[in-house]
């Protein structure tokens, strides 16, 4: 395993290259290596967690039978391909059959999988995989957008791009009507 030593080091090299320096950096940059290392901790901090942790107690759902759906859940995760940041939306639901889980558990399995170097479509399948491994649902559903910027700053950089993936699971992908009331309760309005 690499040590915070040897991390430094590597970041360190990175700022020499972009600046085209051999020499001692310049006061602005002295210390980035360390704040970078500091800052990867908290960017990261997903490899460092387990979604059985945070999905781990669940409630009686009392026979709600219903979509539970979270939307509109803020995340920020990090390109694996290019290191670039990629941040957007998603939205959680799952149709409880016995048990039920807080709703910041759903905002926490989300923050989960992006604080890792990622892909969005990993992102999306994880969680869904996560869901039906600790909740059993009668279904479960993840869906993420998201602006890249590997694809805004670098390569075609569009600017105005939204990825979008989805998972649908159970009835989500066995009924038409099922995955339409999911998509109503998305595109509703939000509470004012």
């Amino acid at each position: 395993m690499v040590g915070i030593d040897e991390a430094k080091a590597a970041v360190d090299t990175l700022v020499r290259y972009i600046e085209g320096t051999n020499g001692d950096l310049r006061e602005g940059l002295a210390r980035t290596p360390e704040r970078v290392i500091q800052s990867f901790e908290e960017i990261f901090a997903g490899y460092n967690q387990d979604p059985s942790e945070i999905l781990d107690t669940t409630f009686n759902s009392e026979g709600y039978d219903g979509i539970v759906l979270l939307r509109d859940i803020e995340f920020h995760s990090t390109c694996e391909h290019h290191l670039q940041p990629f941040h957007g939306k998603g939205h959680v639901a799952y149709i409880p059959t016995d048990r039920i889980v807080g709703i910041s558990k759903l905002a926490r399995i989300l923050e989960l999988h992006a604080r890792r170097l990622q892909n969005q479509e990993r992102i999306t399948k994880s969680i869904a995989d996560d869901l039906e491994t600790h909740l059993m649902p009668l279904g479960c559903a993840v869906i993420l957008e998201a602006s890249h910027g590997c694809m805004q700053c670098r390569g075609v950089k569009k600017q105005n791009s939204i990825m979008t993936t989805s998972q649908m699971r159970g009835v989500f992908f066995d009924k038409a009507t099922a995955r339409t009331e999911l998509m109503q309760l998305i595109r509703s309005s939000p509470l004012s």
